[in-house]
């Protein structure tokens, strides 16, 4: 019985495990609309049965004139306005200006913040959020954030002191610009590169510099 229960334990760790990080598309093949143009939109239906954990990415697929606004503010996602939003607690995914011609775009956002994270369109005053474009998640800790989406800190300042694990994750930032996770190995290469460089320019003003300096001593003896 022991090892029948032990061997199942072992099963299921490695399913989990298995499972990895997940993008999900917000909407399916409905896509990111508001109830006027996609009537059979409900993304609080969609949002159902899911679990979301740190690391996992939404995918918008929608167009210029819906945009994706991300808040953890309860209060700015009520009110559907993102104007005097706090700069920590909200990020517009901008698609660009509104057009009058419906130009396709996809937005990937990843999930970095354990909690509430909020979801609404803020183009037209909010009038689409109130007509259907929102809906709201909780993310779990899960595995916890991806190596590609911790942001490290500047390489002058001192390392933060180690703590203890409580359980939850930290705050993270990530730029509203993202679009992907950056390679490790390429930032490793170019920071090297930028120093090979630097220490190749040394090498070549080195010989001038003592020549010169050799005429001095010369010049004045």
């Amino acid at each position: 019985f022991f090892f029948f229960f032990f061997s199942s334990c072992l099963v299921l760790l490695g399913s989990h495990g298995a499972e990895g990080y997940k993008n999900y598309t917000v909407g399916d093949d409905l896509g990111w609309y508001d109830n006027l143009m996609q009537p059979k939109v409900n993304y609080q239906k969609w949002v159902a049965g899911k679990n979301f954990s740190l690391g996992d990415f939404l995918i918008f697929n929608t167009d210029r004139n819906h945009s994706v606004v991300q808040t953890y503010n309860a209060t700015t996602y009520r009110r559907c306005d993102y104007n005097n939003a706090e700069d920590d607690d909200t990020t517009e995914w901008s698609t660009g200006e509104p057009t009058v011609v419906q130009q396709a775009v996809s937005v990937a956002v990843p999930l970095v913040k354990v909690g509430p994270n909020y979801f609404f369109s803020g183009n037209y005053d909010g009038e689409q959020c109130r007509h259907g474009q929102r809906f709201k998640v909780t993310v779990a800790r899960g595995q916890g954030l991806p190596e590609s989406l911790r942001i490290p800190p500047a390489p002058d300042s001192p390392a933060p002191a180690s703590q203890e694990d409580d359980g939850t994750a930290p705050d993270k930032e990530v730029p509203s610009n993202f679009s992907n996770p950056a390679e490790v190995g390429a930032v490793k290469e170019s920071r090297g590169e930028r120093r090979a460089a630097i220490v190749g320019f040394g090498r070549l003003l080195l010989p001038p510099v003592a020549l010169a300096a050799g005429w001095l001593v010369w010049g004045l003896a």
